[in-house]
C-alpha cells in the first residue's frame, strides 16, 4: 500500500452481486485454495457520497464518500483501474478542513474532472455488513465475503434532504491483495460459490451507482467519426495522466503531453470538421500546455539519458562532479517544471480548456456531401513532403530546424493514418516521429552540454567528460538523418498502397 502525505492507496479488485433476501450464505469448503473460513465483528457502516450537482465523478466512474463505522473509516476515493479493479486512495477523517470538507489532496486527483465546480452531497448510504474472511495456505488472507443490508438514498441539492429512499441486499467479494496472480482465476472461483448459492452478477458497478440510477449522466458513447473518435480517446488519455502527474508518476508528465500534443495534431488536422481556424483559441491553448509541460519532459528526458550514458562509460572517463551536474541538475529543474506544471493544471483557464475540449469531443462533424474535404492522409502527407523539401535545402541549425518539422508532420500523418484505420501509414510515419524526436533530444542535449560546459570551465572543473558525452549525442543524431532517407521511401510507398486502396481521402 503506497503512502503519500496523509493518504494510503491500493488496488482494490472486487465483484458485486445481487441477492435475494432469504438467501443462504455461500459455502467455501472443499476449494482447494481456502484452507479457513473466519466470521469477524458486524459491521455498521455510515458513508456521504460526494460529487458535482452534474453528477461527474459518476459519469467517470469515480466515487468520492466520507465514511464512518468499520476498520477503515475516512475519506474514500475510488478510481477506475482496469476491469473489475480499482484504485483507492484513503484518507483520514479528519482530513478536510471542515466536518464535511473534501480533503485538498483528494480533490486535487480528480480536479481535472471537476475543476472549478463545487462538491456536494448526493447520496447517503447505511450498511448493516456481515464479514467473512477467506483465509489460504499458510493462513494468508485470501478475500473478504461481505453479506449487506443496504439502506439508501439520493441527497436533493436544493434543501439537502434524502429522497428516493431504497432498501435491497448484496454481496461483495473483495480480493485482499488486488495485484496478487492468478487474480481473476480465484475470483472465479469463490464467485462460482456465491452463483451456486443463488447470487446474480450486480446490476450496478458500485452502491453509488445504482443510487443514483438515471439522475447520474450516462457516459457518452464514442463519436461514429474516426477523427472525432479519436480526439475523444486522446481528451480522456489526457484525463488519466493528468491524476498520475499530480502523483508524480515515473514518466507521466512525458505521456501527458503525448497526449496533449496529439490532440492538437488532430484537431488542426481536421479544423473544417470541429469548426476550427488556424488560429482558434483551443488550439494555441494546447500549445501552451504542452510548452508547459515540456519544461519538466525534457528534465526527466536529460537526467535520465545522462545518468545511463555516465553508467555505460568506464570509470577513468567520469571525471570532476558531471554527474551533479547532469543528472542532479537536470532532476532539480524537473522538479521545478513540475511544480510550474501542478499550478498551471490547477488554474481556471486549465479548467476552461478542458470544458472547450469536452465541447470539441460532441461537436458533431459536417455531413457527407459537405464542400470541406475531411481529414486525410494525403493533405496530411503532403506537409511531410513539403517539410522535407525545406530540410533537403537547409544547413546547420536551419537544418535542424527543418527536421524538427519533418518530425511534427510525421506525427500529424500518423495521428490522421491511425484514425482513419491505416496502420501502415501510421507505423511508417512513426517510425520517422522517433527517428527525428531522438535527433532533437540529441539535439536539445548537444546545447545542454555545452552550456554546463562553460559553467564547468568557470568553475575550474574538469571538462573532459562533457566533451564525450557530446561526441556520443553528435553521432547519435548522425545516425538519425543517415536513417531518415530510407524511412521516408517506405513512407511514400505506404502513402501509395494507401491511394491505391481508396484509404488516402483522394
Amino acid at each position: 500500500m503506497a503512502k503519500a502525505g496523509g493518504s494510503s492507496r491500493h488496488v482494490e479488485v472486487e465483484r458485486k452481486f445481487d441477492v435475494e433476501g432469504a438467501t443462504v450464505l455461500p459455502s467455501f469448503d472443499g476449494l482447494w485454495a481456502v484452507t479457513r473460513i473466519e466470521r469477524l465483528p458486524t459491521q455498521i457502516l455510515e458513508a456521504v457520497y460526494f460529487d458535482t450537482a452534474a453528477h461527474d465523478l459518476a459519469t467517470n466512474l469515480v466515487t468520492l464518500r466520507r465514511r464512518t463505522g468499520g476498520p477503515d473509516a475516512g475519506w474514500h476515493l475510488k478510481l477506475p483501474s482496469g476491469p473489475e479493479a480499482r484504485t483507492e486512495v484513503h484518507s483520514p477523517l479528519g482530513s478536510g478542513t471542515g466536518a464535511t470538507d473534501v480533503p485538498a489532496e483528494l480533490l486535487d486527483i480528480v480536479l481535472a474532472i471537476v475543476r472549478d465546480r463545487p462538491l456536494v452531497p448526493v447520496a447517503r448510504i447505511a450498511t448493516h455488513r456481515d464479514v467473512t474472511m477467506i483465509h489460504g495456505i499458510g493462513g494468508t488472507a485470501l478475500a473478504e465475503f461481505c453479506d449487506d443490508q443496504v439502506s439508501a438514498a439520493r441527497i436533493d441539492p436544493g434543501d439537502g434532504n434524502p429522497v428516493d429512499e431504497q432498501r435491497w441486499r448484496e454481496w461483495e467479494l473483495e480480493l485482499i491483495d488486488g495485484e496478487v496472480d492468478d487474480a481473476t482465476v480465484l475470483l472465479d472461483r469463490l464467485g462460482n460459490r456465491l452463483l451456486d448459492a443463488g447470487a446474480t452478477p450486480a446490476g450496478h458497478g458500485s452502491k453509488l451507482a445504482r443510487v443514483l440510477g438515471d439522475s447520474a449522466s450516462d457516459r457518452p458513447g464514442p463519436p461514429t467519426d474516426p477523427v472525432h473518435r479519436a480526439v475523444a480517446e486522446q481528451v480522456e488519455r489526457m484525463l488519466v495522466w493528468d491524476r498520475a502527474v499530480r502523483a508524480d508518476g515515473h514518466d507521466a508528465v512525458h505521456q501527458m503531453r503525448v497526449a496533449t500534443r496529439q490532440i492538437r495534431s488532430l484537431l488542426q488536422a481536421a479544423e473544417d470538421q470541429f469548426g476550427l481556424t488556424d488560429d482558434a483559441w483551443v488550439l494555441g491553448e494546447l500549445r501552451e500546455l504542452a510548452s508547459v509541460l515540456g519544461t519538466a519532459r525534457d528534465a526527466e528526458v536529460l537526467a535520465e539519458k545522462y545518468a545511463r550514458a555516465l553508467d555505460a562509460l568506464a570509470p577513468e572517463l567520469v571525471r570532476g562532479p558531471v554527474r551533479q551536474r547532469l543528472v542532479d541538475g537536470a532532476r532539480r529543474r524537473y522538479q521545478t517544471g513540475l511544480r510550474r506544471s501542478l499550478t498551471a493544471m490547477r488554474s481556471a483557464r486549465y479548467f476552461r480548456l478542458l470544458d472547450a475540449l469536452d465541447g470539441l469531443v460532441v461537436t458533431q462533424p459536417p455531413a457527407a456531401d459537405d464542400d470541406r474535404p475531411p481529414a486525410n492522409i494525403a493533405s496530411s502527407y503532403r506537409k511531410v513532403r513539403n517539410a522535407t523539401k525545406t530540410a533537403r535545402a537547409a544547413q546547420g541549425a536551419a537544418h535542424d530546424d527543418a527536421l524538427h518539422r519533418i518530425r511534427k508532420a510525421a506525427k500529424r500523418l500518423r495521428y490522421v493514418a491511425a484514425a482513419t484505420g491505416d496502420e501502415g501509414v501510421a507505423s511508417r510515419s512513426k517510425t520517422i516521429q522517433t527517428l527525428l524526436g531522438d535527433h532533437q533530444d540529441s539535439v536539445v542535449s548537444q546545447e545542454h552540454l555545452m552550456q554546463q560546459v562553460d559553467a564547468a570551465h568557470a568553475a575550474g572543473e574538469d571538462t573532459f567528460t562533457y566533451g564525450v558525452l557530446y561526441q556520443q549525442e553528435t553521432a547519435v543524431a548522425e545516425r538519425c538523418v543517415a536513417q531518415l532517407d530510407v524511412a521516408l521511401s517506405e513512407l511514400r510507398r505506404s502513402v501509395r498502397q494507401a491511394r491505391r486502396g481508396g484509404r488516402a481521402g483522394l
